[in-house]
C-alpha cells in the first residue's frame, strides 16, 4: 500500500473477466490462464474489490452502484460477497470442464473412463416448483456447451404447463427407451417403466400397439417417439390424457392439432441419443456417487445361442429381439411378453422374478378382456424377455403357462440345465444372450 501511495496509484474496485471461450471450442489454445487467476484474486479480496465474471451480473452492479458513469462505486458487501462466490463456482466450473476434456484425450491413451478424480459441472437449467414429492425441493441442471446428450436436456417445449421432476425423469425414460429403434416406435412410460412399446411401418401404427398394451396405466403418462410426430399420430395421441409428448420433431400439423390441449407439455429434442455414445451416468447415494458406463448394449441374433431342442421361428426371433431391447428399459426384475411389434405385458420391480412372469401375464389378460377379447389371447403365441437368468425352472413355467412359445435370456444359472429341461418340456424355444440388463 506504502508504494502505490509513492507512485500515485490508486486501488482496483473492480474487475471483470471474460475467460476464453473452451467450451464452445475445446483445445489448448483456448485453455485460459490469467483470467482464472485476476478472477480468483479478486474473489478472495471481495471485501475492497467487485468481481464480475459474465456479463448478466453488469446492469446488477450498475443498478447497485446507483451513481452516474465514472462515479466512485459503492457495491454493498453483502453483493460483492456473491459475485465472489460466484466467480469461484465459474472458475471451478471452466477447470471441470478442461479437466474432463483433457482426461478425455488421456482415455484414448489408458482406456480409462473412470478417473481417480472425477469432475462434473452443471448450470440451473430451471427451478422445479418441488421435487418427487411438494415437500421435496428440486431443480434441474445441465452440463454447459453443447456437448449435452440428446434428449430432455436438448429438448425445446412447444407448449403445456411447466416440468415438474417427475416428469423430467419420465421423459428422460421414455425417451432412451424409444431410441433402441430405428424404425418408427413409440413407447408410452408411467413411474420410470415401460406400459407400452411398439414399432411398425408407420409412427400411428406403432402408437396404437403401444397403447393396446396397456391403456389403463397409460392414462396420465409420457409419450416418446423416435421420429416425427405427424398429424395422424397426433390426433390420436390427442384422445388420450397424457401429461407429455417427446420427439425428435413435430410436425407443423401435429402442433396445431397438440396446442389445442393447451396443458398437455410437447417437447421437440432435436434429435435422437447416440447409442453408441460413450457418456457416463450417476445415481446419488448417501455420501457419494455411483458412476458406471452406460448400457448401449444390445441383444443381436448373432448373440443368440439357442440352448432348447427347438430353435425359434424368424418371426420369433424378431419379436425377442424387440423385446429383449424394451427389458432393458424395464425395472428389475423384468418380464417383457411380445407379439408382432409390440409389448403385450410388462411385469415390473418386483423380488422375485415369478411375480414379475405372473404381473406381466396378469395385466396382459386385464386389457384383453377389456377389449373384448379372450383373457390370455394376446399372450398365446408370444415371445417374453428375461433382464437376468431364470434361477429355478419356476419363471419359466410361468411364462409357459401364458402360452409362451419363445425366451430370450441371458443364461448363467445354476440350473440352467433345469431350466432348459423345462422349456423342452414345455415345447418352448429358448435362447441365451449372456447379456444382462438389470436397472434399479
Amino acid at each position: 500500500m506504502a508504494d502505490l501511495a509513492a507512485h500515485g496509484i490508486g486501488t482496483i474496485d473492480l474487475v471483470a473477466v471474460n475467460l476464453y471461450p473452451f467450451e464452445a471450442a475445446p483445445s489448448i489454445a483456448n485453455i485460459d490462464i490469467g483470467g482464472q487467476t485476476m478472477l480468483r484474486a479478486a474473489a478472495k479480496n471481495h471485501v475492497a474489490c467487485t468481481v464480475l465474471s459474465c456479463p448478466q451480473q453488469y446492469a446488477q452492479v450498475m443498478e447497485a452502484m446507483g451513481a452516474p458513469q465514472g462515479a466512485a462505486p459503492s457495491v454493498p458487501l453483502p453483493l460483492r460477497a456473491s459475485l465472489a462466490a460466484a466467480a469461484f463456482a465459474h472458475t471451478a466450473a471452466y477447470d471441470a470442464q478442461v479437466a474432463a476434456w483433457m482426461t478425455a484425450q488421456g482415455s484414448e491413451l489408458d482406456d480409462s473412463a473412470l478417473p481417480q478424480q472425477f469432475m462434473i459441472t452443471a448450470e440451473k437449467q430451471q427451478g422445479l416448483r418441488y421435487g418427487e414429492n411438494p415437500h421435496q425441493q428440486a431443480a434441474f441442471y445441465v452440463p454447459p456447451g453443447t456437448s449435452r446428450r440428446a434428449g430432455v436436456a436438448t429438448a425445446t417445449q412447444l407448449q403445456g404447463k411447466e416440468l415438474s421432476y417427475n416428469n423430467i425423469s419420465d421423459i428422460d425414460a421414455a425417451f432412451e427407451a424409444v431410441a433402441e429403434f430405428t424404425s418408427p416406435a413409440v413407447v408410452i412410460v408411467k413411474h420410470a417403466n415401460p406400459c407400452g412399446v411398439a414399432h411398425a411401418a408407420t409412427l400411428a401404427q406403432a402408437y396404437e400397439g403401444a397403447l393396446r398394451c396397456d391403456p389403463l396405466s397409460a392414462f396420465g403418462g409420457i409419450i416418446a417417439c423416435n421420429c416425427e410426430v405427424d398429424a395422424d399420430t397426433a390426433t390420436l395421441m390427442a384422445s388420450l390424457f397424457c401429461e407429455a409428448i417427446v420427439a425428435p420433431s413435430i410436425s407443423p400439423e401435429a402442433q396445431a392439432i397438440l396446442a389445442k390441449k393447451k396443458n398437455l407439455r410437447v417437447l421437440e429434442t432435436g434429435s435422437l441419443p447416440a447409442q453408441e455414445d460413450k457418456s457416463l451416468t450417476f445415481k446419488s447415494v448417501a455420501g457419494g456417487v455411483l458412476v458406471q458406463s452406460r448400457d448401449n448394449q444390445a441383444a443381436t441374433e448373432e448373440s443368440m445361442r439357442v440352448v432348447t431342442q427347438r430353435a425359434p421361428s424368424p418371426q420369433e426371433v424378431e419379436d425377442l429381439l424387440f423385446a429383449a431391447r424394451v427389458c432393458k428399459h424395464v425395472k428389475s426384475n423384468a418380464i417383457v411378453y411380445a407379439k408382432d411389434g409390440a409389448t403385450v405385458g410388462i411385469g415390473a420391480g418386483q423380488m422375485s422374478r415369478v411375480d414379475s412372469a405372473s404381473i406381466g401375464q396378469k395385466k396382459s389378460c386385464e386389457a384383453a378382456e377389456a377389449a373384448g377379447e379372450a383373457a390370455q389371447a394376446r399372450t398365446a403365441g408370444c415371445v417374453v424377455a428375461s433382464d437376468a437368468f431364470f434361477p429355478f425352472p419356476d419363471g419359466l413355467m410361468a411364462v409357459a403357462a401364458a402360452g409362451t412359445t419363445a425366451v430370450v435370456q441371458p443364461g448363467g444359472s445354476v440350473r440352467d440345465d433345469e431350466v432348459i429341461a423345462a422349456a423342452d418340456e414345455a415345447g418352448i424355444a429358448m435362447v441365451f444372450t449372456g447379456l444382462r440388463h438389470f436397472r434399479h
